[in-house]
């Protein structure tokens, strides 16, 4: 049996989004209320990270993963300390 394998780049992730990960959605949503709790639009985040608006949007949806530049990028934008982005995951939420 012949195992077909699709790059990242192939994939279009809105089509896709059964593939999701619950991490990825855990992390996008919460990035998503960071935004919101500063009165951050997507663009305001998205010029203040150096980032494109797609790409937050994507991020946000729980359809990219972040690298780690991104997710510094990203603190930049929102002033927050990196690890905040990362608080989501702790055993205690």
């Amino acid at each position: 049996m012949a195992v077909k394998w699709v790059s990242m780049f192939e994939s279009n992730p809105c089509r896709h989004q059964s593939l999701q990960a619950p991490q990825l959605h855990a992390f996008g949503m919460h990035l998503r209320r960071l935004r919101k709790d500063r009165g951050l639009t997507l663009e305001e985040l998205a010029s203040r990270s150096g980032l494109s608006f797609r790409g937050v949007v994507y991020i946000e949806h729980g359809q990219r993963n972040p690298s780690l530049v991104t997710l510094l990028n990203l603190a930049r934008g929102l002033e927050a300390e990196p690890s905040s982005l990362l608080v989501v995951f702790d055993e205690d939420n």
